[in-house]
């Protein structure tokens, strides 16, 4: 697949975008707890799961209703042509099952908590039916096995003294009756071997008293990929073979197997030897979609680095460095700041990477270097209130980003809970915006409020910045509600469906 960016080329067609569903819903005068916060968001290779992590620790999974997916593959194709099947627009989504992922811990080396809060899910491959999915906190890692089974329950059982006690074959009466002298040659009794079809054929006979099923779906640890990150996990990446998988922090990407936990190779290490000399750290990390040996990683400079595994055992070597080198307006005091990559994609035809920081949205073609081939600004009204933002630290939150399967759409989250969709043609750098509720296109609601920043080591390479300066300078009086944002999402791999989440809820949108 290709992703065409000719000027000749005709530009997509705009999609009209409709509410879907919504899970955890929440009420006008609820509160919201922290835990229940969803913090990671992914669609499955097919797109027949959907699986959410929570700051709670707990990882969600969302199954595709079972209609015309289960109809296609247990009717016969005559069946079929008689029932005249009408597909649906578009995958509608039901609770599967959930389990407890990941608990708070307590670090006693280093007299540091840690929280039991999501990070990053990521979907493996999927055999004999079950469902694996690895799981990531600030600094443990977890595989994940989900399997139906279904478990026998007995409803009612018939209860005869014949078959339920033992003594009855033994009793005084059985031997005075002769009842225990053989009349066959196998050394049973007639009546015995009759009595015994006959509480079996009852037994089974009866709807009240055969055996019921019921559906189980038990979650099981696998694997714990542990003690290997001593910074804040912020990536995840299941490698194109199946068997490796990278987890990056801000300082390191290391290299797994899936099946050995107990031993990883540190592929990239930025670590200075003194860390006053850090500059950047590491914001994403991301597989090539089919070549195995490569991968992206992006930093808090705003650049992505392209690296081939097959040139040296540590990867400090770059294969090739994308980076803006037009500077969207003069330099100032956050030109750095807002230039880091929060969230980075491949797109599917393996030479396109969509990149998120906190302006702008930025295509970017593997054989270009020099800069980005599209910017969509996002947060563009925003830069005369930089000092604001900074003050109450709204400066530093990470958005997510995601793009449609041919790699035309893409959509990005803001502020008062508001998806951006924008689409690589002419005439569509305004892009489509709409809040993440039931009614997306109502007019949005001023709000103000402030919020409480959690520290990492992705803020310290910042940290000089905040020396020196005015920090009750500014007013926190803005257009926008800054405590209601849409951080994390994801997109459908085949359909046009987005499935984004706003605090406690999941939203989907389809087009």
């Amino acid at each position: 697949m290709t992703l065409s960016l000719s000027s000749d080329s005709s530009p997509p067609s705009t999609l009209v975008w409709k509410f879907s569903q919504i899970f955890g819903e929440k009420l006008p005068d609820e509160d919201v707890q922290d835990i229940d916060i969803i913090s990671a968001i992914e669609f499955d290779k097919k797109g027949d799961f959907l699986a959410i992590g929570d700051r709670g620790g707990r990882v969600v999974i969302f199954e595709n209703k079972a209609g015309n997916h289960d109809l296609l593959e247990h009717t016969s194709r005559s069946e079929l042509e008689q029932l005249d099947l009408v597909v649906p627009q578009h995958p509608k989504f039901q609770y599967k099952t959930e389990f407890q992922s990941h608990e708070p811990e307590f670090d006693y080396l280093k007299s540091t908590e840690i929280e039991e809060k999501i990070n990053k899910v990521r979907w493996c491959a999927t055999p004999n039916g079950s469902l694996i999915i690895l799981s990531a906190n600030d600094k443990t890692i977890k595989l994940w096995k989900v399997k139906d089974h279904k478990v026998k329950k007995v409803k009612e059982m018939e209860v005869t003294p014949f078959l339920s006690s033992e003594n009855s074959l033994m009793a005084e009466s059985s031997f005075i009756n002769g009842q225990h002298k053989p009349n066959f040659a196998n050394g049973y009794s007639l009546e015995w071997t009759e009595n015994v079809a006959k509480s079996t054929l009852s037994f089974h006979a009866g709807p009240d008293k055969i055996t019921s099923f019921a559906d189980a779906i038990p979650a099981r640890c696998r694997k714990v990929y542990a003690h290997a990150h001593d910074f804040n996990i912020n990536s995840i990446s299941i490698n194109s073979d199946g068997e490796t998988f990278l987890s990056g922090d801000d300082l390191r990407i290391n290299l797994w197997n899936l099946e050995v936990s107990n031993q990883c190779f540190n592929i990239i290490d930025t670590k200075p030897e003194n860390m006053e000399d850090l500059t950047e750290v590491i914001t994403s990390a991301e597989f090539h979609p089919f070549h195995c040996n490569l991968l992206a990683y992006s930093s808090s400079r705003g650049f992505i680095r392209l690296v081939d595994l097959r040139q040296s055992a540590l990867c400090d070597q770059n294969a090739r460095i994308l980076k803006d080198e037009e500077s969207h307006g003069p330099k100032s005091f956050f030109t750095e700041i807002i230039a880091s990559i929060s969230d980075m994609k491949f797109a599917n035809d393996g030479r396109h990477i969509l990149s998120r920081d906190y302006m702008n949205l930025k295509l970017w073609d593997m054989h270009m270097d020099a800069g980005p081939v599209a910017t969509f600004k996002i947060h563009e009204q925003l830069r005369p209130k930089l000092c604001d933002l900074y003050n109450n630290d709204a400066i530093f939150d990470k958005f997510d980003c995601c793009l449609s399967r041919d790699g035309i759409h893409f959509a990005t989250g803001s502020y008062g809970n508001h998806l951006r969709i924008f689409s690589n043609g002419i005439g569509s750098q305004e892009g489509v915006t709409m809040e993440a509720s039931k009614n997306p296109y109502r007019k949005p609601q001023v709000q103000t409020s402030r919020r409480a920043r959690r520290s990492s080591l992705s803020n310290l390479t910042r940290g000089f910045y905040r020396q020196g300066h005015d920090e009750s300078a500014g007013s926190n009086e803005f257009s926008c509600d800054f405590n209601s944002k849409l951080l994390h999402m994801a997109w459908h791999p085949t359909n046009n469906l987005i499935a984004c989440a706003a605090n406690n809820s999941l939203l989907m949108y389809y087009a």
